[in-house]
């Protein structure tokens, strides 16, 4: 309602508007929508979609350059009539880590560092989403998009496999321990990029930081690998696995998954070492949400 004064005759000075003020009686969608709301945004900003099309170049270059070597490989394998394919499902996205990581630290940055730069995180946070919220969908979105990332090839190469008429039983064995693998991937990659580029709200510097972190860590393990394979020291190799994420992952799909080591001289980790390997991937997907939830308790205050 509003009151409207004039200077006009005593009889006319007031007069009252209804301009139909009234209170929202529709439906309210709550914490659940506004989260799959975020991740859904968040799943679809990570392969440019919903952005300018200069923000699709690269996730989906890099989607297409993980796919065409299985595809290479079916074709191989189909007018050749090889009797099983070139590589196995569980070695493929090691053979490929490179174009994983190079993914992960252009589109993790992304996710979250604008958001810390341009001081829109507050904005998440008012009702009816909370804190809590925003992490697991920012997490469970990164997760999504790696996992779509390196379980593709997988199943172009089970596809082709199929069309190859090579073992049923075998090729779906196979392509089973590989989505294992790759899902335990996305979900390690994801937390430590996304822990990373967290740090800072510039999206160059955790471009930078993702990239060390899984590029040092990786260098760094295999160099002092191959030192200890050319002193013969098995077991040092095996231990040594533990300090970088893709080595993790070769250990782990080594010793329960059925793979073939990619460490120097084939020395991967047994089923009780394995264990150990296990346990650290778990650790470290629980320490990086956790991280992710301390970090997000201070924005915005």
């Amino acid at each position: 309602m509003a009151v409207e004064q004039s200077l006009t005759p005593a009889g006319e000075q007031t007069r009252i508007h209804n301009i139909g003020y009234r209170h929202y009686d529709g439906p309210r969608l709550g914490r659940a929508y506004a989260r799959r709301s975020l991740f859904s945004q968040s799943l679809r900003g990570a392969y440019g979609l919903g952005r300018s099309a200069k923000s699709k170049v690269l996730p989906m270059l890099l989607f297409v350059v993980m796919c065409v070597p299985a595809l290479i490989m079916v074709a191989v394998a189909v007018t050749t009539k090889m009797k099983d394919l070139p590589v196995d499902y569980t070695r493929y996205a090691i053979l490929l880590q490179a174009v994983i990581g190079l993914y992960l630290a252009s589109q993790a940055p992304q996710s979250v560092s604008r958001d810390l730069r341009f001081k829109t995180v507050p904005l998440y946070f008012s009702r009816p989403i909370e804190r809590g919220d925003y992490v697991l969908a920012k997490f469970a979105a990164m997760t999504s998009a790696l996992f779509a990332l390196t379980a593709a090839p997988l199943i172009v190469l089970y596809v082709g496999a199929l069309l190859a008429k090579l073992d049923f039983a075998e090729q779906t064995k196979g392509f089973a321990q590989g989505l294992v693998s790759v899902a335990l991937l996305s979900l390690l990659f994801a937390g430590i990029g996304l822990v990373v580029s967290a740090v800072t709200p510039r999206r160059g510097f955790g471009i930078a930081a993702v990239i060390a972190v899984m590029t040092i860590s990786y260098g760094a393990v295999s160099t002092v690998q191959a030192i200890a394979d050319s002193q013969d020291n098995g077991g040092a190799i095996t231990w040594l696995g533990l300090f970088s994420p893709v080595t993790l992952i070769d250990g782990v799909q080594t010793a329960f998954l059925g793979a073939t080591s990619a460490f120097p001289g084939g020395h991967g980790p047994s089923t009780g070492q394995g264990v150990v390997y296990l346990l650290v991937v778990l650790g470290l997907m629980a320490g990086c949400y956790g991280l992710l939830m301390r970090r997000y308790r201070k924005v915005g205050l």
